[in-house]
């Protein structure tokens, strides 16, 4: 994926990689590392979290654990990649695009996910996908070794 998202990044254009909080942001900190090695230098980082921008906030209530966004550069004007980990209903990702565009307005914000899932309720779709699995019937777990201690994605029917 890497290599793929490197190959889109216009040239002299400055690059972000915003993650989306929980898995999305350990991915997007790993992505860095390997766009440089692809000759993407200077790549800016941040961490973003959607929960007061969740169209289900009312329904959560008191149980919504709201956790920080560290963005520490102004979007205006990036190449942003947006990360996470699964998609699924498109409903994440569009509240990750009203956080950001409440920080600003990037050059252009492409989506970058682990695991593409299907069953979109929204019109959204990733640019660059790792894993992509049809049946919206599956169930996709994630596990990341700075969580749980070993990679994994496990896609049960």
């Amino acid at each position: 994926m890497a290599q793929e998202i490197s190959a889109a990044i216009p040239p002299g254009c400055p690059v972000a990689v915003v993650g989306i909080r929980r898995r999305g942001d350990e991915l997007a900190r790993r992505l860095i590392p390997l766009l440089e090695s692809h000759g993407v230098h200077g790549v800016a980082y941040g961490s973003l979290d959607i929960t007061l921008y969740r169209d289900d906030l009312a329904e959560i209530g008191p149980a919504a654990v709201v956790r920080t966004t560290e963005i520490d550069f102004d979007v205006a004007g990036h190449y942003l990649i947006l990360v996470d980990d699964v998609l699924y209903t498109g409903r994440s990702i569009r509240a990750a695009l009203d956080a950001i565009m409440d920080l600003g307005r990037p050059k252009v914000i492409r989506l970058a996910v682990l695991v593409d899932r299907g069953g979109r309720e929204l019109p959204i779709q990733a640019d660059f996908v790792g894993v992509k699995t049809d049946s919206d019937h599956e169930h996709v777990r994630v596990s990341l070794r700075e969580g749980s201690g070993e990679d994994r994605v496990d896609v049960d029917a």
